[in-house]
């Protein structure tokens, strides 16, 4: 058997990798800490949980669902666009997903012809340029002038434009590095798009996880023209600890909308009925323990990064969202002989049984990524054990 070349030119997916390695050695009578894989620790909240165990039980979620969503959920998430984006989406101009991730593959399936290229910020989400891939689309990665910031300009957009150039991704808050980009750096942004043809793809799926007084903007609202040039992708997995339900929701033109149901269709189906009963109630319900997990993400933060920035080679600049720690570690790999972070992330996995995710599958040799989507106990035991390290391996 011969596989396709498509599927020979997938990478496979660093965070996957390494959350596989911690459970792989943890299963061989190791003590280890995972600090990679980017999904909260807690249980999805009551609420949610009884409606979906609801929906079983009236035998709601027994049978296939439309395509692109219940209506009730499409009505919930319209209503989520009009109060957090203060956008009137009609229904026809939204869908649910079975996960934002596969909201994602579907507009890049439905966008991209062979060769097209989509310009994609760096560090970025691991399965960002896979999914181009296999769109037989082309990831371009635009380094952004400013590297502490991590955040791109139409400047830097202008290095890597071509004839090809079709889409523009955004990610804000971002994974890995939790950065948030300003209403007036995506205003820039937005008229660059405007001006040179380039459709927006922005993945908000940590929209709600934003700490300290930041406030979260889209590219979808710096303009009036970018509601039709926009396709927002964003869900329910990260703000109501709901990875497991996969589900998530898109919202931009129709015809896109249309396009990305008709692949779905030929591909999923309909996302599962009992996560949709689910994320209505996630929606519609009350909020208090998704503020309750997003104040508990933001003192994690500050006791993380008060951790981190103190060990010996490490750079960060503390970010404003997500619940990730993205530092630069080329000092550290340098004084202990290191070149290449993949290496350095796996010593300190054997060594220490501390499990981190290499700065490479984001799309950086200097870097490694942290998430403190754990208890600050387990956070502060697992830097303790990197400091160790560090310091013994001198």
């Amino acid at each position: 058997m011969k596989l396709s070349t498509r599927a020979q030119q997938i990478s496979p997916s660093a965070t996957l990798q390494a959350a596989a390695m911690a459970r792989k050695l943890k299963a061989s009578g190791r003590d280890v800490i995972s600090l990679t894989v980017g999904e909260p620790d807690f249980f999805t909240p009551k609420n949610i949980q009884e409606k979906a165990i609801e929906s079983i039980r009236d035998g709601s979620a027994s049978f296939y669902t439309p395509t692109d969503g219940l209506p009730a959920l499409k009505k919930a998430v319209q209503e989520y666009f009009h109060t957090s984006y203060h956008l009137n989406y009609e229904l026809k101009e939204i869908m649910i997903n079975p996960g934002a991730k596969f909201g994602l593959y579907a507009a890049f399936m439905a966008l991209l012809n062979t060769g097209d290229e989509v310009l994609i910020p760096t560090p970025y989400w691991v399965s960002y340029s896979e999914q181009v891939k296999l769109a037989d689309g082309v990831p371009i990665f635009v380094e952004p002038f400013d590297q502490k910031s991590c955040k791109v300009t139409p400047a830097d957009l202008e290095k890597y434009r071509t004839d090809k150039t079709k889409v523009l991704l955004m990610n804000s808050p971002a994974n890995p590095t939790g950065m948030i980009y300003t209403k007036e750096e995506l205003t820039a942004l937005a008229d660059y798009c405007l001006a040179h043809d380039l459709f927006v793809v922005t993945d908000d799926i940590y929209s709600q996880l934003v700490y300290h007084g930041a406030e979260f903007a889209s590219m979808v609202n710096m303009r009036p023209a970018m509601k039709e040039n926009t396709l927002v992708i964003t869900g329910v997995s990260k703000t109501y600890a709901m990875t497991g339900w996969r589900i998530g929701f898109a919202a931009g033109p129709v015809k896109l909308i249309h396009a990305m149901s008709e692949i779905q269709s030929h591909s999923t189906s309909n996302p599962a009925a009992v996560s949709q009963y689910a994320a209505i109630e996630a929606l519609n319900g009350s909020q208090k323990e998704a503020e309750k997990m997003q104040e508990t993400f933001s003192k994690r933060l500050d006791a993380a990064y008060d951790l981190v920035v103190v060990l010996p080679g490490f750079s960060l600049v503390k970010p404003q969202g997500a619940f990730y720690l993205f530092p630069d570690v080329t000092e550290a790999m340098e004084k202990l002989g290191y070149t290449d972070v993949e290496k350095f992330v796996a010593d300190i996995l054997e060594e220490t049984g501390v499990a981190l995710v290499a700065g490479t599958g984001f799309g950086s040799n200097r870097h490694l990524r942290l998430s403190y989507a754990v208890s600050q106990e387990a956070f502060a035991k697992a830097i303790g054990l990197i400091l160790e390290f560090l310091t013994l391996k001198k």
